[in-house]
């Protein structure tokens, strides 16, 4: 094969990289980095979830949350639904 063949097939290597592996790559380093939030939250931190909703962390297992939303009124939320930690309370 002279080199004039092997320009396309190279060209197409590079296209596949740039528009598939980069965008994999950068979308699982950002599910690690939310994973790795999650497993670092704590009891009195200030959170929302996926859905907006935002509370106080009243409780932690391995998979849920206790979230008060209200004073008084704690729901409990799959772990994995916390996308965001706001600080602690205040």
């Amino acid at each position: 094969m002279t080199f004039e063949e092997l320009l396309p097939l190279a060209l197409l290597a590079l296209v596949f990289f740039i528009l598939i592996v980069r965008p994999m790559r950068a979308r699982q380093k950002q599910f690690a980095a939310l994973r790795e939030m999650q497993n670092a939250l704590q009891i009195g931190s200030r959170v929302m979830i996926s859905s907006g909703i935002h509370g106080t962390i009243r409780e932690l297992e391995e998979d849920t949350v206790g979230l008060e939303v209200s004073p008084g009124v704690v729901i409990t939320v799959a772990r994995a639904a916390v996308a965001e930690i706001e600080g602690p309370q205040a």
